[in-house]
């Protein structure tokens, strides 16, 4: 089973400021509904409020501490560590028919789930971003650039759409 982090970030690391993300950027809100649509999304509760309601034709496994949080609909599930969402992912997955699941964020559910990730699809924001939210560095040793692709943006930075499997 593939799981792939999905994720921008800026040069400087930010991935979030206020609680959302710190830019905007269509086209890889797309390429986030392209790249997850019919699999399990793992997410932490904070991005998942952040978001507000479950996203369509996905199921979204929630990762919280809180035990008595809670939220009722029939494509969420929550979990209260990363080790029982990836397995919850997997199962879910398989069951649908998906060959990956996804995890979604935000900064510490990337952290936590890094051990299990197989592959990174990330938008690489091409500068450094205000932030207060921020994605570990990667070990570059761990991860091989498998595509790239630079995307020239008139309206706000250039980015690029980068895929990295592990090593």
């Amino acid at each position: 089973m593939e799981r792939v982090a999905v994720v921008a970030a800026a040069k400087n690391g930010a991935i979030g400021k206020d609680g959302w993300m710190p830019w905007e950027l269509p086209e890889d809100l797309k390429r986030f509904k392209a790249l997850t649509l019919g699999k399990p999304m793992i997410m932490g509760r904070v991005t998942f409020e952040a978001i507000g309601k479950p996203l369509p034709k996905r199921t979204t496994i929630i990762v919280t501490r809180d035990k008595d949080w809670s939220y009722d609909h029939e494509n969420v599930r929550v979990c209260h560590d990363i080790e029982s969402a990836i397995r919850l992912g997997d199962q879910i997955a398989a069951s649908t028919g998906a060959n990956e699941v996804i995890i979604a964020g935000g900064a510490q559910i990337y952290h936590l789930a890094l051990p299990f990730t197989t592959r990174y699809e990330l938008t690489e924001v091409h500068a450094d971003i205000d932030g207060d939210t921020f994605l570990d560095p990667l070990p570059r040793d761990q991860w091989h650039e498998t595509a790239r692709q630079k995307i020239v943006n008139d309206d706000g930075p250039d980015y690029s759409f980068v895929t990295l499997d592990r090593v």
